[in-house]
């Protein structure tokens, strides 16, 4: 590489390099951009100007620095791939005479644990909707369903009249379930506590007939107030309406619901793979990561509550 051709300099090339002959996008390159400047400005501060100049340990260096700094795992990840496809583009050019960055790994990006809710977060949250009204209670219908069989939005908003039946006529001491299709079609059972069989039976009784009534004729359980059926996005909408109601101040999803389903079985003592079956996932090792959250909560409680805990 020529001594006048600087870190900066190659990082030009590089990037040119990128919209030219690979065709990224702007918002790729400019991606591309913010990181590599990041790098270039770290060279500087160890006097190294030219590329050529760069060794493996100071590429590691690099990477060690950002590890410890505040940035999220994948943002350190995303920075080390870049700085390592810069020099690799240096090297196949014949800009520089070897690649220094071919041996530093990018950090594995943690797996993020699913956030779910308290119980009493989820109490106020079931309690939000006003169920003296047609909306309302459909709105915790919706609610119940969603925490109390752990079903996805999709799975739930999909539900037909028909496929609740027995839950509304079946003896409150008989346990009954719905038939679910999960991801691929895969069908599932799940049972339905009394809560969410109580929930749909009022729904069905006092609510649902009268917002059907303008409509077309739908079999949807779940039906907007045209008499349509209920939309993932207007049910997205009502449970984050429910959340703010509720004072909670995390973010909430329909998925949020399903986490927290799946954390308070696991803590109430269910066999990881019952709660596998119960959500539908297709290996256990997605199930899993559910354990760990159990375990944090544990660790949380023998803390603050053991006498010999805390030195």
């Amino acid at each position: 590489m020529s001594a006048e051709l600087t870190a900066a300099q190659a990082v030009e090339g590089y990037l040119d390099h990128l919209r030219v002959e690979r065709g990224v996008s702007p918002h790729t390159s400019s991606a591309y951009r913010r990181d590599l400047r990041r790098y270039v400005e770290f060279l500087t501060s160890k006097g190294i100007r030219d590329l050529e100049q760069v060794s493996a340990p100071v590429v590691a260096e690099f990477a060690g620095d950002l590890r410890e700094s505040t940035l999220a795992p994948a943002s350190t990840a995303r920075i080390v791939v870049a700085v390592r496809s810069l020099h690799r583009f240096a090297a196949d050019d014949g800009l520089t005479t070897t690649d220094p960055a071919r041996e530093v790994a990018p950090p594995r990006a943690g797996r993020r644990l699913p956030k779910g809710l308290s119980l009493a977060e989820v109490q106020a949250l079931l309690e939000t909707p006003l169920v003296e009204t047609p909306l309302g209670l459909r709105d915790v219908t919706l609610l119940e369903l969603l925490y109390g069989t752990g079903a996805r939005i999709s799975e739930v908003v999909g539900l037909d009249v028909d496929d609740v039946a027995r839950l509304a006529d079946a003896p409150a001491e008989e346990p009954v379930g719905l038939r679910l299709f999960g991801k691929g079609s895969k069908e599932r059972w799940v049972p339905v506590g009394s809560y969410a069989r109580e929930a749909v039976r009022a729904y069905l009784t006092r609510a649902r007939p009268g917002l059907v009534a303008g409509g077309r004729g739908t079999p949807a359980l779940l039906v907007n107030r045209r008499g349509g059926r209920l939309s993932r996005q207007s049910a997205w909408t009502i449970l984050k309406t429910a959340a703010e109601r509720a004072g909670i101040t995390a973010d909430v999803s329909p998925h949020t619901l399903r986490h927290s389903y799946a954390t308070h079985l696991l803590e109430g003592g269910a066999d990881v793979r019952v709660v596998q079956e119960l959500l539908g996932h297709a290996s256990v090792t997605t199930t899993q990561i559910y354990t760990q959250v159990t375990v944090d909560h544990l660790r949380e409680v023998y803390r603050s509550s053991h006498p010999r805990a805390m030195g």
